[in-house]
């Protein structure tokens, strides 16, 4: 396994971070492209991209958080009650 597909294998959080960071440059782009005025104008290609990218983050984000409920449901499905007799 490479060092980059390793890398995401083993941080699923760095992972779903690098969409917000996408979303935080688009931003950043258009901010620094429109100077220094007061109101600031997105295309619509630009709200489509940032939209598109906060949509992969919220399903990456809700299938880790379902992973993890299952992993939870499966050890608790794993333990068994044991009674003491005296």
């Amino acid at each position: 396994m490479d060092a980059p597909s390793q890398n995401r294998s083993t941080n699923p959080m760095q992972r779903q971070l690098s969409s917000l960071k996408l979303v935080s440059r688009l931003l950043g782009h258009e901010l620094h492209s429109q100077g220094s005025a007061k109101a600031i104008t997105l295309s619509r290609e630009s709200v489509l991209e940032i939209q598109n990218t906060l949509d992969i983050f919220i399903e990456e984000a809700g299938r880790s958080h379902l992973g993890m409920n299952s992993a939870a449901g499966a050890a608790k499905s794993n333990t068994r009650m044991v009674t003491s007799t005296n």
